[in-house]
């Protein structure tokens, strides 16, 4: 049985899939940050060969006939990882953009749009990215991402001090003063600024005016970010703030219907990866495989 692999690496958690060409899925596995840009190169390596020998349990490494990693940030000692479980097979490593597009259509070239912990889109032609806008990290951008939201969610406490969505702010920051508001962001908690963007959208589906604004600024931040990459062909959204149920992926749902374009989701990057991998060794062709690997075809 010819098998491939598939890993999605990011900056919390790597996800492996193990398929066969013909698109069944007989393994996953998952272990932790797979960034080489956030965990170093080492530790990336070293934490998606754990997620691909998790989904290899109980198979053969040598039947593994090709490998495809979707990762954002510089190049780690990945094939060498993988070599040590006795995958021999060539292995691709691509931008994560491309899996996570992959993930939700079989056509070749299109657009993804990616808010998650960070946010960008990119334009893909044949399999490929030929442009990017945004994905510039905290700092210089990622504006509509989750680190973003939970950001602004801070800024706009500290300004509106004596209001009910400060309070939860406060409360998840664990301060009592804006004062020590200020000083607990200072230094820079990046985890627990990000994990205020669910505490935001749920005070934006319960009405709170303050998160409502974050939330509609966040879909029109993502939205110009979209048009910026934008080309021709299908639209696939991917990160967990467009992924999930959360009124950011409402409203630039919304839009976009308002524009006549309805656009996929991107279920499994690993998946996404591993329909990569199989496309070229398969007999089936790439819409069916795609559909038997993630069926959102």
């Amino acid at each position: 049985m010819a098998l491939v692999v598939g890993v999605d690496a990011g900056g919390t958690a790597s996800r492996a899939v193990l398929a066969t060409t013909g698109g069944a899925i007989v393994g996953r596995g998952h272990a932790g940050p797979g960034n080489p840009l956030t965990a170093g190169p080492g530790p990336a390596a070293a934490a998606v060969a754990a997620a691909v020998r998790a989904a290899l349990r109980g198979h053969d490494p040598a039947a593994v006939c090709a490998a495809t990693l979707g990762i954002a940030g510089p190049e780690a000692p990945f094939a060498p990882a993988l070599a040590a479980l006795g995958i021999t097979a060539p292995v691709t490593v691509v931008g994560d953009v491309v899996t996570a597009f992959a993930a939700g259509s079989s056509a070749a070239s299109g657009t993804v749009l990616i808010a998650g912990t960070g946010a960008i889109a990119a334009a893909i032609r044949d399999h490929t990215v030929v442009r990017t806008s945004d994905g510039l990290g905290w700092l210089l951008g990622d504006e509509g991402s989750g680190r973003w939201l939970g950001l602004q969610a801070v800024r706009t406490a500290v300004r509106a001090w004596d209001t009910p969505f400060a309070a939860q702010v406060a409360t998840h920051a664990g301060v009592a003063t804006a004062d020590a508001m200020v000083y607990w962001a200072q230094a820079l908690p990046w985890e627990r600024i990000g994990a205020l963007a669910p505490l935001v959208c749920a005070a934006a589906r319960a009405g709170d005016p303050h998160a409502t604004s974050l939330v509609v600024r966040a879909s029109a931040h993502l939205l110009a970010t979209l048009d910026d990459a934008h080309a021709s062909g299908p639209v696939v959204l991917g990160g967990g703030l467009l992924t999930g149920d959360t009124p950011v992926r409402d409203g630039v749902v919304r839009a976009l219907h308002g524009r006549g374009c309805h656009p996929r989701t991107a279920r499994d990057p690993a998946a996404g990866a591993a329909w990569l991998a199989a496309r070229p060794l398969s007999d089936r062709s790439p819409r069916a495989l795609h559909d038997a690997l993630s069926g959102t075809s």
